[in-house]
């Protein structure tokens, strides 16, 4: 049994080998202690003195032998248990192999299968997902890089045949840095998916905020007087900067899908989907300028309109007052009139002033091309005809009063 040559095929079979080795130990110790007790015993026999039933000799020479029989057993116990502890050490070694072999065949299939999503959402859970496989991935490379060592420990025994085991190594090293190659290769294609679908979302959520822009700056709420107006303008400011704050990302796009993979922006759709948004931005900062011209002008026709309503509510009350006027004949009256003319004189020179700079505003609008240049001119025709009817009320009252004051002056003379 002890001589034997069988150590096992596989694992299992060393372990019933190394079951039943232990069990022969076991016997062997209990046969070593009746040995010496019998040995112990026979010795006695070659120490007696006068009759020996047998020679002392023969009687030492057989427990030597016997003792020495039993040194060899247990060397041969010891050398076989060694044996077999190497046979299982060679056999664990290689079902590690195995079981190294068949998890890199699964994570073959599982990487052949997978694919790189078709959505961020997707990609997302596919990129954790491949986190987590990588860290099993950091596992099993530590526990391979252990069974490594055990390996080359085996061959510098010397015990068994090395061709098996380097082979065996050999293949288990190039299935390893071939799926640690296809790993990366899908670590790769995830990331570029990754940043493909990124960068459409990205551009999505541009698109989606320019619509709204468009769709604030194309109103044609242009207010209904001075403050609503004021306050549109303000609004739209705020807008405009908003555009002119996007301006940069709008910018970024071509660099950022020449950073993609060369199947992504290579793609007709993607390089089409950067032109619209790009003109879509364009026709928005045009707008949003035409815009805030138009509210500017708009602002600009309602302070007209009301510098004329204040320029016509003047005229209407000197209207009225010289129309009401009678010119007196008395010189001390007269004196007064003329006093109060002197005075409308300098009202008439602070509002022809501002007569003045709204028909420069009216001329302005009209030049510019304004919707309400009709009306605007209507009204500044409306404002200096009653300007002029003012004016030659003023110079037929002055004359009257001229006149008066030349016949009082005659008299007084004569």
């Amino acid at each position: 049994l002890l001589v034997s040559k069988d150590l096992g095929k596989h694992l299992l079979e060393v372990e019933d080998l190394l079951q039943k080795h232990g069990l022969l130990e076991a016997d062997i110790s209990a046969q070593t202690e009746r040995v010496q007790a019998l040995n112990a015993a026979a010795l006695k026999f070659s120490e007696l003195e006068g009759y020996q039933p047998c020679d002392p000799q023969i009687i030492c020479n057989r427990v030597n032998h016997v003792q020495t029989c039993l040194e060899e057993l247990g060397e041969l116990a010891g050398k076989r248990r060694k044996e077999l502890e190497d046979s299982r050490q060679l056999w664990a070694f290689f079902q590690e192999m195995e079981e190294a072999e068949a998890w890199i065949r699964e994570k073959e299939q599982i990487l052949a299968a997978k694919t790189c999503g078709r959505d961020l959402s997707s990609v997302l859970t596919l990129t954790n997902k491949h986190k987590s496989m990588l860290g099993e991935l950091g596992s099993r490379r530590a526990l391979l890089h252990q069974a490594m060592k055990r390996g080359e420990q085996i061959l510098a025994k010397k015990r068994f045949s090395p061709g098996g085991i380097q082979e065996k190594m050999r293949e288990v090293r190039l299935r390893w840095k071939k799926l640690e190659e296809v790993t990366g290769l899908h670590q790769q294609r995830l990331q570029e998916a990754l940043n493909f679908f990124q960068f459409s979302a990205e551009t999505d959520d541009l698109v989606a905020w320019l619509q709204d822009t468009y769709r604030i700056v194309s109103s044609d709420d242009f207010g209904h007087d001075d403050y609503s107006t004021q306050a549109l303008l303000r609004k739209h400011r705020a807008v405009v900067e908003e555009v002119e704050k996007h301006r940069a990302a709008v910018l970024a796009l071509r660099k950022q899908l020449a950073l993609l993979a060369p199947e992504h922006r290579q793609g007709v759709d993607v390089q089409i989907r950067v032109v619209e948004v790009e003109q879509l931005y364009g026709e928005v900062a045009e707008v949003a300028v035409l815009r805030q011209q138009w509210l500017q002008d708009a602002l600009a026709v309602y302070r007209m309109f009301s510098e004329v309503h204040a320029c016509e509510v003047w005229v209407d009350e000197k209207e009225q007052w010289l129309e009401r006027m009678e010119v007196p004949e008395e010189l001390d009256e007269v004196e007064v009139v003329q006093h109060r003319f002197e005075s409308l004189d300098q009202e008439m020179n602070s509002v022809m002033g501002r007569i003045l700079d709204v028909n420069q505003v009216v001329q302005q609008l009209v030049d510019g091309g304004h919707p309400s240049s009709e009306e605007v001119r209507s009204c500044q025709d409306h404002l200096n005809g009653r300007w002029n009817r003012v004016v030659e009320l003023v110079e037929r009252k002055k004359g009257q009063l001229s006149s008066v004051l030349k016949i009082q002056n005659y008299l007084l003379e004569c």
